[in-house]
C-alpha cells in the first residue's frame, strides 16, 4: 500500500499539500493527514480525490504518537511522501513571551518534526520524498521572532544534512522556506504581537508556495524558497553579515 503522511493537515499549508497531493499523485493508496483536530480533519473526507485516513493526534506528545507507530507497524505501507507542516510561531521577545510558548514552539517544531521522521523513514522505499517544512526565517536570525526562526533554521539544517544521509537509498529531503504565506498562521501568532508592515507586503499564497515546494520536491532540490523576494533575501543572508543585516533590520522596524 503506497501512501503520504502529512502533519499539520488541518489547517494552512499542510491542508493546502494535502488537497495538492490527493489532486497530483494518483498512485497512492492513502494519504494520512495527522493533526490535533479531528473534525478538521474529516472535513476534507469526500472532498478530495483519494481515500484517507484521520490520524488525530498532537505530535507533541511522545504517548499521542504511538498511535502512528502502531499504524505503521500493523500496515507496513510504502510511504512515497512525508510532508512535516505542522508548526507554529508567536511574535515577541524572548522572555516577554510565556516560557510555555516559548519551549512549544520547539518542541512541535523541532521535537515533533525529528520524531514523526524517525518513526516514517524504515518505511520509506527508493524515489520517495520528504518536504519539511522551514521557513525564510531560517536564513537569518529575528529579534521579536527568534525562537521561531531558530526552530526553523534548525529544521533546514536537519533536512539538509538528512538529504546528504539519504540520497545513496534515493529518498529526496526538501526543506520548504517560504516568506510570510497568508494562512492562519498569523492568526495565532498574532495573539502575542503584530507582524511588522514589511511582512504583510510580501505575503505569498499557499496554493503557489506548495506547489512550488511540490515540483522542487519531485526535481530533488534540497530547498524550495517561493517568489523573487525571498529568493532576493536569502542571497542577501549569505552575502552580507548577519550582524549588518540584523542592525539594518531593527532600525528599520521601527518605522513599520
Amino acid at each position: 500500500m503506497k501512501i503520504a503522511v502529512i502533519t499539520g493537515a488541518s489547517s494552512g499549508m499542510g491542508r493546502e499539500a494535502a488537497v495538492q497531493i490527493a489532486d497530483r499523485f494518483g498512485g497512492l493508496d492513502e494519504i494520512w493527514l495527522i493533526a490535533r483536530r479531528r473534525e478538521r480533519l474529516e472535513e476534507l473526507e469526500g472532498r478530495l480525490p483519494a481515500k484517507i485516513r484521520c490520524l488525530a493526534m498532537d505530535i507533541t506528545d511522545e504517548a499521542e504518537r504511538e498511535g502512528l507507530r502502531e499504524a505503521l507497524e500493523e500496515e507496513k505501507p510504502d510511504v512515497k511522501i512525508l510532508i512535516n507542516a505542522a508548526g507554529f510561531g508567536r511574535i515577541g521577545k524572548v522572555g516577554e513571551l510565556a516560557a510555555d510558548i516559548e519551549c512549544a514552539m520547539v518542541r512541535l517544531n523541532c521535537e515533533a518534526l525529528c520524531a514523526v521522521t524517525h518513526l516514517v523513514l524504515p518505511f520509506m522505499s527508493p524515489n520517495s520524498r520528504i518536504l519539511q517544512f522551514a521557513s525564510s526565517a531560517a536564513f537569518l536570525p529575528q529579534p521579536k521572532f527568534a525562537i521561531y526562526a531558530a526552530t526553523k533554521s534548525f529544521v533546514l539544517s536537519y533536512s539538509r544534512a538528512l538529504g546528504a544521509e539519504l540520497r545513496d537509498k534515493k529518498i529526496y529531503v526538501t526543506a520548504v522556506c517560504p516568506g510570510p504565506v497568508d494562512t492562519e498562521f498569523f492568526d495565532i501568532a498574532e495573539t502575542t504581537d503584530q507582524i511588522p508592515l514589511y511582512k504583510r507586503l510580501v505575503m505569498a499564497n499557499p496554493r503557489k508556495v506548495v506547489r512550488k515546494a511540490i515540483r522542487d520536491s519531485a526535481m530533488g532540490r534540497p530547498v524550495s524558497v517561493y517568489g523573487l523576494t525571498m529568493k532576493g533575501f536569502r542571497a542577501l543572508c549569505k552575502a552580507v553579515p548577519h550582524q549588518i543585516l540584523l542592525d539594518i533590520f531593527i532600525t528599520f522596524a521601527q518605522y513599520f
